[in-house]
Parts: structure tokens; C-alpha cells; sequence
């Protein structure tokens, strides 16, 4: 499954978060330095010892790098994720597309994968059985810890983007607070990788805790690999001029 947080669609998750921004800035600090990705770079570099394998153009106005780095376990994967303004959102997968660890730069804040779950995200029961259901626990570096349930399901449609064949699949996730107070409910189709071994994302809806309704669709649109056009840009190519990026729905009520 994808990353959860999702931080650079979902709503903030986190209400303490702006509060914790300051105390963190020395996370966002090294953030930058593992870079070394000077803000108005046009090409990613990945940190010593990562290299890149694949640049994914997205609707929505982003753009993802994919790299693996020789010092992680076997079948991690990490991506870097590029708005209109930079670089906004890092995360790391394992091989069964656990989230095992994201941030967001801007503000140093990072939540890491709780080892303990009533079930974790398995990439290989969603091949085989055709569903996945998931319950598990993150935890950030403020000490929020946060409960992720729900499924994916491969629909049965196989379709062609950017060259690669991918899977559509249809999902839900609700994400509560410690309290059990729903927080973040989310759902829509994505699309998965055999091959890479990854989800990508695409059309969903989100409901936060204030009601607010958001559709977005950050479905890929091209993939550039080592020595083709496009391979490591920064620069987002596909939705940028267009404010329908995230569409605000009806609140809910209340």
C-alpha cells in the first residue's frame, strides 16, 4: 500500500504538528544534508551509496524518484517526492510495501512503522489472494502515534502507462488517533507494480476530521529510467497550471 501519510496529498494528520515545527528543525536540517540537493537543483542527486532507478512524472503536479541505497536490508525501496515547490516528502518501503519510515523536510517531522500490528501491509498476500487488509501503528517524532486500517484489492484491470503495465487496485484507509477519534478516511483506486514492487497513486477521496472533502488524482503519467529524457528531473511536468489539483468537495456535516 501506499505511504499512509501521504503527506504530500492527504490533510495534516498530525494537529500538534505546527506547534512541534521549531523543535524539529534540526531533523529538517539533516534531511537536507543527506540530500545534498541545493533547493533550485534540476536534477536529483541521491545520497552516497543510493542509486536511481526510476523518475516518475505524476498528475497533481508532482514528480517521484525511486532509489535503493546498498546500506538498507534487502528490498527496501526510498523515494524523494518534488512539487512545484521542491522537494516535500521522503519515505522508505520494504519489500512488502510496509511503511517503514516517511518525513516532510519542510518541517523535520518524520513517523516510523510500530513493529507490533494486529496485521501489516503485505505487497505478496495482495498478489496472491487478489486483497490485502492491513491494522497497524505509527509513531512520530512528536509522540503522536497514529492506527492505519483498512484494504486493498486488485480490481482485475491490467492497464499501460508510460510504457510500464500496471494493475489498477481499489482501497480504504481510516486513520485514528491514540483516542480512537477518526482522523483520516481515505479511498480510490491506485495502481501496483509487479515488477518494481510498489504501489503508485491515483484518484481518491479524503475526508478529515474538521469534515473537510478533498479529491485528488496523482496517478503517473510517464517513467524515465537511467539514459532516457527525463530521468532524474525535479521538475513537475503535468497538472501544474491547473488549481483542480485537489478539489475542495462539500464540507460534511457536522
Amino acid at each position: 500500500m501506499m505511504q499512509p501519510a501521504c503527506t504530500e496529498r492527504a490533510p495534516n494528520m498530525h494537529r500538534q504538528r505546527a506547534v512541534a515545527v521549531a523543535a524539529l528543525a534540526g531533523a529538517f536540517a539533516v534531511a537536507s544534508a543527506l540530500l545534498s540537493l541545493p533547493a533550485a537543483a534540476a536534477t536529483f542527486t541521491p545520497p552516497g551509496g543510493c542509486q536511481l532507478q526510476v523518475t516518475v512524472q505524476n498528475r497533481g503536479c508532482t514528480v517521484s524518484q525511486y532509489y535503493v541505497c546498498s546500506a538498507d536490508p534487502e528490498g527496501y525501496q526510498r523515494s524523494a517526492i518534488f512539487g512545484r515547490d521542491g522537494l516535500y516528502h521522503l519515505s522508505t518501503i520494504d519489500a512488502e510495501t510496509r511503511w517503514i519510515e516517511s518525513q516532510s523536510p519542510q518541517t523535520g517531522l518524520m513517523d516510523r512503522l510500530v513493529e507490533e500490528a494486529e496485521s501489516h501491509a503485505s505487497f505478496s498476500r495482495l498478489l496472491e489472494t487478489g486483497r490485502d487488509d492491513f491494522d497497524f501503528w505509527t509513531e512520530s517524532n512528536s509522540g503522536e502515534r497514529l492506527r492505519h486500517q483498512g484494504h486493498d484489492v486488485l480490481t482485475g484491470e491490467s492497464v499501460e502507462i508510460g510504457g510500464q503495465t500496471l494493475e489498477r487496485t481499489e482501497f480504504e484507509l481510516t486513520t485514528t488517533a491514540e483516542s480512537g477519534e477518526v482522523l483520516i478516511e481515505r479511498r480510490g483506486n491506485q495502481f501496483i507494480s509487479r515488477e518494481m514492487g510498489r504501489f503508485y497513486g491515483g484518484v481518491e477521496r479524503t475526508t478529515d476530521w474538521t469534515g473537510a472533502r478533498r479529491e485528488t488524482n496523482d496517478s503517473p503519467v510517464t517513467f524515465a529510467f537511467p539514459g532516457e529524457a527525463g530521468f532524474g528531473l525535479t521538475t513537475p511536468q503535468y497538472d501544474c497550471d491547473q488549481l483542480m489539483t485537489q478539489i475542495p468537495l462539500e464540507r460534511a456535516a457536522s
